[in-house]
């Protein structure tokens, strides 16, 4: 069983977060939380009114009254019970109206904040997306249930006020009785709000986890390789083993819940009963009228209700505090990479880029990815990196990007240290393809247009840039050509029968490509293995457009297919984090070392020689199995 999160935030936190909740909610509608609290005081009191009018009539009806003095008390009493009928539905109107807007407001103010970490280190970060999730479920709902919480305590201790106040009239030590007796109801409700608090931390990672389970089960990504290997069933008894942990969990406290709620109930009952008992002989003696009585059936059970309804308002505040807790941890983590207090701006390349003797790991304690690796990638020249998996060719590409700072050297930009960069400003003289291009379910021209948004305004950029990546014909044959939507979670136009159209990994490959063509004015271009879901031929096509691409332009390319970075200037080979090899395909050929041995390897591969010797074919396996640290690809 996987250990338990940290316990929930401290007391002080919780109550720290009060004023940022009240305030969020009053700034997505303010008009409708003060129309909500006004309608919470009103229906607070209307039912002591009701109580006093009822007694004021029974009264009335017992001394004799005529028609003409009843009929006041009787119009009130009718005013008073038409509102506390017609409350509830406006209060649930505005209840409504505040939940939309406050979820909208902190969807904006959270994604805007989120939007704002220019690194991956916190995305790539189990506990932080765990956080996030948190604070985009509860973050929307929490902060107008703190208002309902506030608005409920208030309503509560309205009614506790007044039908206590109530029974003091009638008698003080009742009053007194009654209130006393209240005392174990608050004492047992804030106590289960608080197991039921302890209970939520301690199976929300089960929770996660059969989430998790059942999402792999329903998703079309996992569907095939799920069916095919036949591991539906292992899956769905690992969601359901989840389930059980969390349901004993659960079942304990409700078995703990029945037990106190019984015995408070027989408690609460009993009291009732003896009260009963007291009025009736009271009245016997003409000490208490008829309306008297009534009154103290009223306030008994609205009494114990009252309290009883402030424990769980209590209880359900604390709740919706601590989960508001994530959305305010969130808001408040600034800045993921360190801010320049004197920035330098990123001028058009014209040297090179350098890496000093570059160190870096994802997380302390984890094995190092670079370990001093060194290289001058010369403006306008094509540079190649080279390696096994893990060697630390993503990680390069990440660090020149910086989507990381490095642990310890420097990432040079013309000689200035890119930590001195604002990122927006790096990034905009930047072009890339990544290995993975993300398949974004939007249009196809969306898709491109993701390269630069500003694209989307200008259709025939996006057209231009599906050209140079041999994806125009394709897109054009599509039913609704550009503004086909490239997936079939959702469905669009008129027909609801037409869904959208899935595009093959080529063509996704492509797709990462076109993006990377849209900035033409890109100082940097990386090409972070580009080819890696094409045929050959198709492969030869794409590095074809590629040379004329980058021909006289400062990029880097990532292939573990050699024969697709022969042509570059300069070829490095990392190997255990470090340049141990760097100079063009010749040389490193004649120098007899791990590039020649790697591009040996795969030449064999595509021409019909005889098989290497043991010797050979060891090494070559020796070497397809080295491979560093999960990020260091």
């Amino acid at each position: 069983m996987s250990p338990a999160p940290a316990g929930p935030p401290g007391r002080q936190r919780i109550v720290r977060a009060v004023g940022p909740a009240l305030a969020l909610a009053f700034r997505a509608a303010p008009w409708v939380l003060v129309g909500h609290l006004a309608l919470t005081l009103l229906s607070a009191g209307a039912p002591v009114v009701l109580t006093w009018l009822v007694k004021d009539v029974l009264d009335s009806l017992a001394d004799g009254a005529d028609v003409r003095e009843l009929t006041r008390p009787a119009f009130s009493l009718a005013v008073t019970s038409a509102v506390m009928a017609i409350a509830p539905q406006i209060t649930g109107y505005l209840q409504a109206r505040m939940t939309r807007a406050t979820s909208r407001l902190v969807k904006e103010r959270l994604h805007a904040s989120v939007d704002t970490f220019t690194g991956l280190r916190r995305f790539e970060n189990p506990e932080f997306i765990d956080q996030l999730r948190l604070a985009q479920e509860s973050g929307g709902l929490a902060p107008f249930q703190v208002v309902q919480g506030v608005a409920g305590i208030t309503r509560s201790s309205i009614l506790l006020v007044g039908f206590i106040g109530s029974l003091a009239v009638l008698h003080p030590l009742l009053a007194v009785a009654v209130a006393l007796s209240g005392i174990p109801v608050l004492w047992a409700e804030i106590t289960l709000s608080r197991r039921r608090a302890r209970t939520f931390w301690i199976i929300s990672p089960a929770q996660r986890r059969e989430i998790f389970y059942a999402t792999l089960l329903s998703s079309v990504e996992a569907a095939k390789e799920i069916r095919l290997y036949g591991a539906g069933r292992f899956l769905r008894d690992r969601m359901l083993t989840e389930r059980r942990k969390a349901d004993a969990l659960q079942d304990t406290l409700d078995r703990r819940e029945l037990r106190i709620q019984s015995v408070l109930q027989i408690a609460s009952a009993a009291l009732a009963g003896a009260a009963l008992i007291w009025a009736v002989g009271r009245a016997a003696q003409g000490a208490m009228t008829v309306g008297d009585v009534s009154m103290l059936l009223t306030a008994i059970p609205a009494v114990q209700s009252g309290i009883g309804g402030l424990a769980g308002e209590m209880g359900q505040a604390h709740n919706s505090l601590m989960m508001f807790h994530h959305y305010l941890t969130v808001m408040g983590l600034g800045p993921d990479l360190p801010v320049p207090p004197n920035p330098r701006p990123a001028t058009p390349l014209r040297g090179a880029i350098e890496l000093q003797d570059v160190w870096f790991r994802y997380e302390e304690g984890l094995p190092w990815v670079l370990r001093g690796a060194s290289l001058r990638i010369e403006a306008g020249k094509a540079t190649a990196l080279v390696g096994v998996n893990g060697s630390g060719k993503s990680t390069l590409v990440k660090l020149l990007c910086r989507f990381y700072d490095p642990t310890r050297g420097r990432v040079l930009w013309d000689g200035t240290d890119l930590r001195d960069i604002p990122p927006a400003e790096l990034r905009a003289r930047i072009a890339a393809t990544f290995q993975d291009p993300m398949r974004y379910d939007l249009t196809a021209r969306e898709n491109i247009g993701m390269g630069e948004i500003g694209a989307l305004d200008a259709p025939h950029r996006c057209e231009e840039a599906a050209r140079l990546a041999g994806l125009h014909e394709d897109l054009s044959r599509l039913p609704h050509g550009y503004t086909t939507l490239l997936s079939r979670v959702f469905w669009d136009g008129d027909d609801e029968n037409e869904t959208g159209v899935q595009l093959s990994g080529g063509q996704w490959q492509r797709m990462g490509l076109a993006r990377s063509f849209l900035r033409t004015d890109a100082d940097l271009l990386i090409l972070d293995e580009p080819s890696s879901g094409l045929d050959p031929a198709a492969e030869h096509e794409i590095h074809t457009r590629l040379r004329a691409r980058r021909a006289g332009r400062t990029s880097v390319l990532i292939s573990h297919r050699l024969g697709a970075v022969k042509d570059a200037d300069t070829i490095a080979v990392l190997e255990g984090g470090r340049i141990t090899e760097r100079g063009d395909h010749r040389r490193l050929l004649a120098h007899g070392g791990t590039y020649h041995r790697l591009f040996t390897l795969q030449a064999r591969g595509y021409l019909d020689q005889p098989r290497e010797t043991e010797t050979e074919a060891a090494a070559g396996e020796a070497a397809a199995a080295t491979s560093g640290s999960g990020h260091g690809s």
